[in-house]
């Protein structure tokens, strides 16, 4: 078995070392205090949401699955239950459908814990369905039923919950929230009450299927980069942010544009972080693949754990490594959402021994040296 490995430099003033209420940005021009206060959310996570309809036979395609079940899924919405496993109060910002899809969405979110205060329905287009195939170690085709738009696209600016995106310790918005309007418009609204405060991350996770052009993808990404405070993507995400793919160019590149913390995750070579003053790279954290759809966002929630926490860079992303190998070792993705007891507990542990669930008919039980923040999500 591999160990997890890692390098650093000497670090100066990182990122990470304060929590969000030491947030040295101003405060929001109507007197909001740059930091959670009591009521605040720790977590405020805005976007895609939906029902992950799985199938329980693997190694086929869906022509020939028999039996499947369904999950709680979307990229935002697996953030904001993993950032609640982790104790953290979350809330997540979305749409449904009227129907019985968006009541489950609903169901779901307070049996994990997140607060569904901000989640509605909207008249049109029924509560999105993304259908799998799996062929473990590392091709996970998704099917996505959301044409011609999704409810989550059509978040209107003046319905935002502003105080709660303004005071939460950590605001997560993903790059698919901009491919439409009135989406896009709601996201700048939301960025620009905010004011660019400590911990205002943007999941660059560019899915092509949702966007008309991939240069509107870039305009869009390069304008919303001017508003956050931390930018994680993979590198083909990194290309259509800031026209790089080398890691080490992508991190400088975000670095330019104003974000304080740059993460590129680098597919089998691991995980790269870089702050203005510190770079850490961590290496993968082997595990027996079944599914590793959801290992992205176990590492966004456990990202925002590791940051509220204060920690140093390089716990933080070991951290979240870890977290996202527990979830690639599961068919779902929000049900497998680990604890942060369960995470240090491998951590300290030092194995790869996730142990793979007893899936209906797995038939691979191919190994596979993941990196958690892996490209496909």
């Amino acid at each position: 078995m591999s160990a997890m490995t890692d390098s650093t430099s000497t670090p100066t003033s990182p990122y990470a070392a304060q929590p969000a209420d030491a947030a040295t940005a101003p405060a929001a021009a109507d007197g909001v205090q740059d930091g959670p206060g009591p009521a605040a959310y720790d977590v405020v996570a805005i976007g895609r949401t939906g029902v992950d309809i799985y199938p329980l036979q693997h190694g086929v395609g869906l022509e020939k699955v028999r039996t499947f079940e369904k999950f709680l899924g979307g990229s935002a919405t697996n953030v904001a239950v993993a950032s609640a496993r982790h104790g953290h109060r979350t809330a997540l910002i979305t749409r449904t459908g009227q129907d019985a899809f968006g009541r489950y969405i609903h169901e779901a979110l307070r049996g994990f814990g997140v607060d569904d205060a901000f989640v509605s329905a909207v008249a049109g287009p029924p509560t999105p369905v993304t259908f799998c195939e799996v062929f473990p170690p590392d091709d996970f085709p998704l099917y996505f039923y959301r044409y011609p738009t999704a409810p989550d696209l059509m978040i209107e600016a003046d319905e935002l919950p502003l105080d709660a995106i303004r005071e939460a310790g950590v605001y997560w918005s993903t790059v698919t929230g901009l491919s439409q309007e009135p989406s896009r418009a709601a996201h700048f609204r939301a960025w620009e009450a905010r004011g660019r405060r400590r911990h205002t991350i943007l999941d660059l996770d560019y899915r092509p299927m949702f966007w008309d052009d991939p240069a509107e993808a870039s305009r869009q990404v390069g304008a919303a980069l001017e508003h956050v405070t931390v930018a994680v993507g993979n590198r083909e995400e990194c290309e259509v942010a800031v026209g790089e793919t080398d890691p080490h160019r992508a991190a400088d590149a975000l670095l330019e544009r104003g974000v304080e913390l740059a993460i590129v995750k680098q597919g089998p070579k691991g995980v790269l972080a870089a702050t203005r003053g510190e770079w850490v790279e961590v290496g993968p954290f082997p595990v027996e693949v079944v599914n590793g759809l959801g290992a992205g966002d176990a590492f966004g929630g456990a990202l925002c754990h590791g940051l509220l926490s204060g920690w140093d860079l390089r716990h933080v992303l070991s951290f979240a490594n870890v977290a996202g190998a527990i979830v690639a070792s599961k068919l779902e993705c929000s049900t497998a959402m680990p604890t942060s007891a369960e995470v240090e507990a491998l951590l300290a542990a030092g194995s790869s021994a996730v142990p793979a669930p007893a899936t209906a008919e797995l038939t691979s039980e191919l190994t596979s040296e993941l990196t958690t923040a892996e490209e496909s999500r």
